[in-house]
């Protein structure tokens, strides 16, 4: 397979199905996101973490390649004329959403209940889990934008709402496991 193809040479791209669009669009914005959120996750499990964290984001890292490919597909051309879907990969299901929130659960378990925004930072790894959440967020504005101008599988969304949310709770857990310090934001009174 070549890496290079020229086709995009004049700022164009092709979505699964064959249609080309600007490198600029919506949908390039929205997976391209969710690209660059990948990427991130893999800097956060490449820290000294816990071995079931790390297991979990590769679970994770691998349906965002679901999630892509769920946004990359026009949907004028999802279905062939044989009436079979053109992807041939497992959707975004409730079950996946159900394994991000039982582990939130878990790890809430495990810490002091919050009663202040939190400061992102502490320790690096904490800070590289607090900006994949941010891109997570990114990714979730684009592909919510998309989805209202083109409608995709509804879960697709609810899975990056609940990715960001574990994001959050995950770096909160890294926080306590590495003994660093949470900030509290507290806002300063007005006089």
């Amino acid at each position: 397979m070549k890496i290079y193809t020229k086709t995009g040479d004049k700022g164009t791209t092709a979505l699964f199905g064959g249609t080309r669009v600007p490198k600029h669009h919506i949908r390039i914005e929205s997976y391209g996101t969710v690209d660059e959120l990948n990427s991130h996750l893999g800097l956060v499990r490449d820290q000294n973490i816990d071995a079931h964290y790390k297991s979990v984001l590769i679970a994770i890292q691998d349906k965002l390649f679901t999630v892509g490919a769920i946004l990359a597909t026009d949907p004028e051309k999802a279905i062939l004329k044989s009436g079979k879907e053109r992807l041939n990969i497992p959707k975004v299901s409730e079950d996946d959403i159900h394994i991000l929130e039982q582990e939130i659960d878990a790890m809430n378990a495990e810490l002091p209940p919050m009663t202040n925004f939190i400061l992102p930072g502490g320790h690096q790894t904490v800070s590289f889990c607090h900006i994949a959440r941010c891109v997570c967020r990114r990714a979730e504005r684009l592909a919510s934008a998309l989805y209202d101008l083109e409608p995709f599988q509804i879960e697709t969304l609810t899975y990056l709402n609940r990715l960001s949310d574990y994001l959050f709770v995950l770096a909160r857990k890294l926080s306590h496991d590495l003994q660093a310090d949470e900030v509290k934001w507290i806002p300063k009174k007005i006089d």
